[in-house]
């Protein structure tokens, strides 16, 4: 599969400004003024000088400066009024534009601190008098003005002081809007009030006339049909409109600007762009005389006559689109582009560059974590690859937040954010708007803030803050040198650090906040917004290569550090906040009705709000009534995009413990860690064209400005080998729900694991858990190739209960999760509710993923109609034949009790007639009554007494616990009579120790095949369809015929480190609680290794016609009975047991030779399994699950989903898929149609799961079990191929089982060890002696009849007490130690023991 393309870094490239086609600009393209009340206006030029004068001395104003005589509000000033000795200093001030303007001012208490680095201090007047502002006498500091002015060459465009006022607080005066108040007070002696000096900043600016910016280029000219570009990207690029304005003309241009926004969809997904705004010339033919007039370009005394040294300036900008916020990358490549663009000669035109960077310079990604972007020779740049977190992506800088507004600040728009308040945010750098904008939204996760949200305001959309509804808006402060904000909206300066807000639209107080969690947030904000000022770098250093490769990853990570410090500062206070949210959440459990959707039917309010600080209601009572909660709720509630952002939030709300007063110390946000490749992908610069030969390419590009676009200059876009966009996955559609597990989820399960292994029993549950996980992976599969969906439905939610009886340790929700969905789709609210109300009773309180799901399929289902109809009718009939049931009890208990006086009267006839009758029964024809065999220990009858027609069950066989239901598996054609006579009853032991006897006058002795307990009905014969397992099969010759196709299993693996077989619960046992390890642990040298799976197939079916078919095993034994013969008699105690072997099927061979394919796979673990499905799911689909071309397209994950469900007994389609896969493609099927090869015959595939290997190593020492059936004549599915040693004879084999009969284990394990001999000289097995001595015990006494719990209890016994003589670790070198207590456990759990 070719190599999927990453997704690229920048989606289009724009230029807007003003059209450039030398047409004169209309004047009727003004941008309209906003609404909003007019400020009067503002001076144009900057304050250059600021000074000091002593009205007492007689000093007057200097020429050209403006002197305050009154503070903001009107009131008198006079400074040292009344006292003796003051001078009543006064402060004035100069504009101009013949010096650098003031950029910031200050107050110098003398003898107490010492200036800032670049101030100046005013320390006297004009006419050389001190300047000290303070009173006269002791005690009172002298108190002086400080300043600093911009650097020499800022230009025209530096921020500069525009204004300055006095403030008097003590007459209710406050700090004007947009204004910076200096924190020292300029009167601080004991007599007069407070007074505090205010200065404003911004660009003073003449001459400018504004217009609505146009579209003037992009790249590429198509859109993308995800993603068309917006109409309104021009007047975000120039919010403030694109100027022309008129510059002396020996005035520098300015540095550009860089500004970003982001645009929301419809469907809220986000757009970042970022813009630079440059000047350039601006020709003055386009300009009308009213234009030129207003530009100062003419005079306004002598009409139509041009002023000299004046030069016009039109501002431009160039952006760039992404569904990123990598706005540190996007500065420096807009910034190459306008260098690119004033500098040259160029030997590529600028369209390359910009191709180039837009169609080879991807976003990074695991695969490519560091991505170094070599733009020229002197330009670079470096992108990598974001921290994986749970939280979503966005454009956020909480540092920059926290460093503009401080703690106090921050968390005050923290609770206007959460109760919808007006917020408008302003500052004279427009870079900063956006990300402190974006952190005011991200601040509140999970809420989603729902109202009017621009972080970059545009003027012309300016009429956005008259709007009746709560909104944030990012603008900038030039604004409102014009307009005043309006009255009930909230304005957050960013350059001074101030907030704004009136009476009537005051916020809440920040105590009604929960106490605890407040002071733990604040607190927290406090000790970070001190530790800014030490991760400062400057932009310059950042530019350089040396930086990029050295001191990058340390400087950004400590930044990194830091900016998700505080962002999990907010995440924890949040989580505090909604603690206990979902107990008060209230599911759909009917049908739906009007209104079901409102956050009232969802959400139980006032129990909520009762349930939080008394003291918090009023925040509680307005956050609870807000948009972004009811769609918080509704997301909860239903699902969305969002699920597993909001099941991380819910991770994060179960760690928190809101009555703490420090916060927790393990982290909120744990980051994942990256795959640690220190790849770095070098991404080089476009190649220039080749020069003709004999010559040099000579420069040829070479610009006066950014220049109009061309399309024959962009380069097209080359298709790279490798790197061909692959068609997405399959995305769970309705048939076929998500089984993906969220980030989150997989670290929980993946916890659990972990915690589980070091229990036992809890580690066993673990692996059974994950395997009900992996059989609801694949229930849609088996759901859509069903006959009868809604009986799929219901046996799905069978195998769901039946998986809660065993006590399972869940690692997820996905068992409910699928369920649920499939109940949407096909229209089962009903049992979907049913699914619920199991969840609730095993204890689990769903996620929000699993109650989305839930709720919706509630919701969107059609529910069965109101009216009773037939289903009650039904109901009705049903108990009256019930009642008339019961009633007929009494009268089958007489006829139950007059049968078995017949019986009893008949005895004495049969035993007179003697075996003779016996047999005659057995030879008789009766093909109307099927019987099981006979397998008790004295041979005789158990009849069922529920059953009428008196057919023999098998005594402790399941069979019999289930009522004796007839069954196919027990295979025997013949009809026993029901007044057959009990035979005499034999010791079991005479059986064991003198198995060759057989007395032909007796009956049927122990059955001691391992295969004969293998059910089947149940197990063996796959569940293909949707028929009960139990189903009698009809009495066909047919039905009676070996399976088509038999495939046997085994998990039994070979460690090479010590040549020991490892059994099934051992290597589970020794699995590793990580999903990505596929080593087992041997128990015997501890070595890792990793299991194999060994398969072989067995087909039947005849590939041609043969006219003399060759019976297979008729050879392997001269007693086999003749094929269509009436089988053998239940006395023959060899042939019973043949019963069992593949090669005989119900007394007679197969007819055809059969086709052996053997392979072997690696034996994953539970964990590993479901993470490899879940990725074939994904990149595949769930429909690939119920292919024929599985079993060979994915043989590891096919076989190993075929153990585990014939393991646990689950009904699958699997073992279809392997005939399937036999026969070539099948033809084609509608769509909606079951297909007919995943519901075969159910006798036509046999599954065998066996406990020890499939094929023996001729070269080893052949197992006990193995040498039993040989010397007992059994025929065996293999024969075995080596030599026997003369050691392991008969009589020994007697002996351990008779010691075995006796409770006399460690006698056993004695004998064995001691016929042996000891390492390495002695006899070396394969198996240990455990292993050996149960299944010598099993195919001696039959597995029915072998208590496993209670012989592991004997051998553990016996093992300690030759530990005692021998010592346990002379016992484990020579592996006769029992299973690990997790091994035993882990067999317990998955079931019955597997066949030999």
């Amino acid at each position: 599969m070719a190599e999927e393309r990453p997704p690229r870094l920048v989606d289009y490239f724009v230029v807007a400004g003003l059209a450039g086609n030398g047409a004169p600009i209309p004047e009727e393209t003004w941008v309209p003024e906003p609404s909003g009340p007019l400020r009067p206006s503002r001076p144009a030029e900057p304050i250059t000088d600021v000074a000091v004068i002593a009205r007492a001395l007689g000093e007057e104003v200097p020429q050209g400066y403006t002197c305050i005589q009154a503070s903001a509000g009107g009131h008198p000033l006079e400074f040292s009024a009344g006292l003796l000795g003051g001078t009543q200093p006064v402060i004035c001030y100069r504009r101009g534009r013949d010096k650098p303007p003031l950029v910031e001012l200050g107050v110098l208490y003398e003898g107490k601190e010492r200036p800032k680095p670049g101030f100046q201090v005013l320390d006297t007047t004009p006419y050389s008098h001190s300047a000290n502002l303070a009173p006269p006498g002791p005690g009172h500091p002298r108190t002086y003005l400080t300043y600093r002015r911009a650097a020499e060459g800022a230009g025209l465009h530096a921020l500069g002081i525009t204004d300055l006022c006095l403030v008097l607080p003590s007459k209710g005066e406050g700090t004007p809007h947009t204004y910076c108040r200096l924190p020292r007070n300029l009167n601080p002696g004991m007599w007069g009030p407070a007074v505090y000096l205010c200065y404003k900043v911004g660009l003073a600016k003449a001459n400018t006339l504004v217009y609505e910016a146009e579209l003037l280029g992009r790249y590429p000219e198509e859109d993308n049909e995800a993603f068309p570009l917006p109409e309104s990207v021009p007047v975000f690029c120039l919010p403030m409109g694109a100027t022309i304005e008129c510059w002396p003309s020996q005035t520098k241009y300015p540095v550009p600007v860089f500004s970003t926004f982001v645009l929301t969809g419809a469907a809220g997904d986000k757009v970042y762009g970022a813009a630079l705004q440059f000047y350039e010339a601006f020709p003055r033919a386009r300009l009308s005389e009213r234009q030129a007039r207003a530009l100062g370009l003419l005079s306004a005394v002598e009409r139509g006559r041009a002023l000299g040294g004046r030069a016009v300036r039109s501002r431009r900008a160039i952006a760039v689109l992404s569904h990123w916020p990598a706005f540190p990358a996007f500065r420096a490549f807009l910034t190459f582009l306008y260098r690119y663009s004033v500098s040259g000669p160029h030997r590529l035109p600028l369209e390359a560059h910009i191709s180039h960077f837009i169609h080879n310079v991807p976003f990074p990604s695991p695969q490519r974590p560091r991505i170094l972007v070599q733009m020229s020779p002197y330009d670079n740049l470096l992108l990598c690859q974001p921290v994986s977190s749970p939280l979503p992506l966005s454009g956020a800088s909480f540092l920059q937040l926290l460093q503009s507004l401080g703690p106090e600040l921050a968390v005050t728009l923290l609770m206007a954010v959460l109760t919808e308040h007006k917020l408008l945010v302003h500052s004279l750098r427009p870079d900063l708007l956006t990300s402190v904008c974006e952190a005011l939204v991200s601040m509140i996760f999970p809420l989603h803030w729902q109202c009017p949200y621009i972080p970059l305001c545009p003027l012309v959309l300016a009429d956005v803050l008259s709007a009746p509804v709560p909104f944030i808006v990012g603008i900038h402060s030039s604004y409102f040198d014009l307009h005043d904000p309006p009255a009930d909206v909230i304005c957050v300066d960013l350059d001074t650090n101030t907030l704004f807000q009136t009476e009537e639209k005051k916020l809440l107080s920040p105590r009604t906040l929960p106490r605890r969690p407040y002071k733990v947030l604040l607190a927290t904000l406090t000790t970070l917004y001190q530790q800014l000022d030490q991760t400062y770098t400057g932009p310059e250093e950042e530019a350089s290569l040396e930086f990029l490769l050295t001191d990058y990853e340390a400087v950004c990570g400590r930044r990194a550090r830091l900016e998700r410090e505080v962002q999990g500062a907010f995440l924890r206070f949040m989580a505090c906040l909604l603690k206990g949210y979902r107990d008060f959440l209230r599911p759909l459990t009917q049908a739906p009705s009007e209104g079901a959707r409102d956050v009232d039917n969802l959400f139980y309010l006032q129990g909520f709000l009762k349930s939080r600080e008394r003291s918090s209601h009023k925040l509680y009572s307005q956050l609870l009534h807000t948009q972004m909660f009811s769609q918080f709720i509704e997301e909860c509630s239903f699902g969305s995009a969002r699920h597993a952002a909001l099941e991380f939030f819910d991770s994060c709300v179960d760690k928190v413990h809101p009555e703490q007063e420090k916060p927790e110390t393990a982290p909120l946000v744990e980051l994942e860690e990256l795959s640690g490749s220190e790849l770095t992908v070098f991404i080089t610069p476009p190649e220039e064209p080749p020069a003709p030969e004999g010559s040099e390419s000579t420069p040829q590009y070479c610009y006066d400005g950014f220049p109009e676009l061309r399309a024959e200059l962009f380069e097209s876009p080359q298709e790279q080998p490798g790197a061909l966009p692959v068609p997405g996955p399959s995305r769970s559609a309705p048939s076929s729900p998500a089984p993906r597990r969220t980030k989150q989820e997989m670290k929980v399960a993946q916890r659990m694991a972990q915690k589980s292994a070091t229990v036992p029993e809890l580690w066993a549950r673990c692996l059974l858990g994950h395997c009900y996980g992996l059989w609801f992976l694949c229930l849609p599969a088996y759901v859509r190739s069903a006959p009868s969906r809604v009986r799929a439905l219901h046996t799905a939610y069978h195998v769901l209960r039946e998986m809660e009886s065993r006590k399972v340790v869940l690692p997820d929700e996905v068992c409910y999760r699928v369920l649920m969905q499939l109940c949407s789709y096909y229209g089962q609210p009903v049992l979907s509710v049913r699914v619920m109300l199991e969840m609730r009773r095993a204890g689990i309180v769903p996620n929000t993923i699993t109650y989305g799901y839930y709720n919706k399929a509630v919701l969107e289902s059609k529910w069965p109609s109101g009216t009773p109809g037939g289903r009650l009718r039904w109901a009705k009939l049903r108990n009256v034949v019930l009642g008339a049931a019961q009633f007929r009890q009494p009268l089958r208990d007489r006829q139950r009790q007059q049968q078995q006086q017949q019986q009893q009267q008949q005895v004495s006839a049969h035993q007179e007639a003697g075996i003779s009758q016996t047999e005659s029964y057995l030879e008789r024809p009766s093909p109307t009554r099927p019987l099981q065999r006979q397998t008790t220990w004295a041979g005789r009858s158990l009849r069922d007494p529920a059953s009428p027609t008196g057919r023999l069950v098998k005594s402790g066989s399941l069979g019999s616990a289930r009522g004796a239901q007839p069954t196919v598996e027990a295979g025997v054609a013949h009809k026993m009579p029901p007044d057959l006579p009990p035979p005499a009853r034999r010791s079991p032991m005479e059986s064991l120790l003198r198995p060759r006897e057989r007395p032909g006058s007796t009956a049927s002795e122990s059955s001691a095949s391992l295969g004969s307990e293998w059910d089947l009905s149940e197990s063996s014969l796959s569940s293909l369809s949707l028929r009960r397992s139990s189903e009698r099969l009809s009495d066909t010759p047919g039905s009676l015929q070996p399976p088509s196709l038999e495939i046997l299993l085994s998990s039994c693996s070979l460690c090479r480190a010590c040549d020991s077989l490892v059994y099934d619960e051992e290597i589970m046992a020794g699995w590793a609680p990580d999903d990505s390890n596929l080593n087992t642990t041997c128990p015997f040298c501890a070595c890792p290794f990793v299991p194999l799976l060994s398969v072989q197939t067995l087909d039947s079916r005849p590939s041609a016609p043969s006219p003399n078919p060759a019976p297979a095993g008729a050879s392997s034994s001269k007693d086999a009975p003749v094929p269509g013969g009436p089988g053998p008699v239940l006395s023959d105690r060899r042939l019973c047991l043949a019963l069992d072997e593949p090669q005989l099927c119900n007394g007679h061979t197969g007819g055809a030779s059969r086709r052996v394919e053997s392979g072997a796979w690696a034996y994953l673990s539970p964990l590993v399994l479901r993470k490899e499905l879940e990725s074939l799911v994904e990149n595949e689909g769930s429909e690939v699950l119920a292919l024929p071309e599985l079993p060979a397209a994915h043989p590891i994950i096919f076989w190993n989903l075929l153990w585990y469900f014939q393991r646990l007994r689950l009904p699958s389609i699997l073992p279809g898929l392997v005939l399937a896969s036999c026969d070539g493609p099948p033809p084609p099927q509608l769509p909606q149609a079951p297909s007919p090869w995943l519901t075969p015959d159910p006798a036509s595939v046999q599954v065998r799961l066996l406990w020890d290997i499939l094929t023996p190593d001729p070269s080893s020492c052949p197992p006990l079990y193995v040498l039993w059936r040989v010397h007992s004549q059994i025929p065996q599915r293999v024969v075995w191929p080596g030599p026997v040693p003369a050691c392991l004879s008969l009589a020994l084999l007697e002996s351990v089982l008779r010691h075995v009969g006796l409770n006399e284990v460690h006698k056993a394990v004695g004998l064995l060890l001691e016929t042996l001999g000891p390492p390495p000289a002695g006899l070396h097995l394969q198996r240990g002696i455990y292993r050996e001595i149960l299944f010598l015990t099993m195919a001696a006494m039959g597995k029915d009849h072998v208590d496993i719990v209670a012989f592991d209890k004997k051998y553990k016994s016996a093992f300690n007490k030759l530990a005692s003589s021998m010592g346990k670790e002379e016992l484990r070198q020579r592996r006769a130690q029992m299973p690990t207590t997790k091994a035993i456990d882990c067999r317990k759990c998955f079931g019955a023991p597997l066949e030999c």
